[in-house]
């Protein structure tokens, strides 16, 4: 069963905000584990998504936190830095258009974090777009 990019993305930003309870609580976890329980079928585009979050966090994190202004990622709640690591990811890491996924994580923010989280996420994207 093919599964749509937009319901990927939601399961991608669940796998990673499960990932990041789970380092912020010290409890071991396999990512392969995790990702299997969230997505039936083996899927590359998580994958993609999952390992290069989790690889390039620190680069994320710090291309996030140089355009939020008094506030850092870590201060959002965790689905809002999920989508926005996720975000922040594809722009700089697939060939996924940069349109496409601003949308599709304004889509999720509105789903799962407030709309302060919301309009900080957008602005942050917005500056790393234009910054190209």
């Amino acid at each position: 069963m093919e599964l749509k990019r937009s319901l990927l993305r939601e399961k991608i930003m669940i796998i990673l905000y499960q990932i990041d309870i789970a380092i912020s609580q010290k409890i071991n976890y396999d990512v392969d584990k995790v990702i299997k329980d969230n997505v039936e079928v083996d899927n590359e585009f998580v994958k993609q998504i999952v390992y290069g979050v989790i690889t390039y966090k620190d680069e994320i994190d710090k291309k996030a936190n140089k355009y939020m202004l008094d506030w850092t990622i870590d201060r959002l709640d965790k689905a809002g830095a999920s989508i926005l690591r996720m975000a922040i990811y594809e722009i700089l890491y697939t060939d996924t258009p940069e349109l496409v996924v601003i949308n599709e994580a304004i889509e999720l923010s509105k789903k799962y974090s407030d709309e302060n989280v919301r309009k900080i996420i957008n602005a942050v994207l917005d500056k790393i777009v234009k910054e190209g």
